[in-house]
């Protein structure tokens, strides 16, 4: 799945209190993983601003969510199979914690992911799992 996104002019993430870039890697294939992704998303009331991928298999998703659906959606991206780096990771608990410790005050509030998924080649994918065996 290749697909261009029209350039928009899009608010700088750094006006967003809860703007977070992350990365992560997949062994799935980027055209179904993004049609999961995104049906997961949408299913958890968050919204997916943007879908793209190049032939690299680079896949990138820009999204939001209300802040009280934060467990959620790092649940999803989890169960999908994605590696988070250390960096989304950390980024994820913070904003799950601070949620919960204001929850009353900022549950509606929006986060927004911008996420770059690297996908890699199943051969590739399973060359790694059988080398952390070893």
């Amino acid at each position: 799945m290749v697909q261009q996104v029209p350039s928009r002019n899009l608010p700088s993430l750094a006006v967003i209190p809860w703007a977070m870039e992350m990365k992560a890697l997949s062994t799935q294939e980027p055209g179904a993983l993004g049609k999961n992704l995104t049906g997961a998303i949408l299913g958890s009331g968050g919204w997916v601003l943007s879908r793209g991928a190049n032939e690299e298999g680079q896949l990138t998703l820009l999204f939001e969510f209300e802040r009280r659906h934060c467990l959620e959606i790092y649940g999803i991206l989890v169960s999908a199979g994605l590696e988070l780096s250390a960096q989304a990771h950390r980024l994820f608990t913070d904003l799950c914690q601070c949620t919960m410790h204001r929850a009353e005050t900022c549950a509606t509030e929006i986060a927004s992911v911008d996420l770059e998924i690297q996908t890699l080649p199943a051969d590739l994918a399973e060359g790694r799992h059988q080398h952390a065996d070893d």
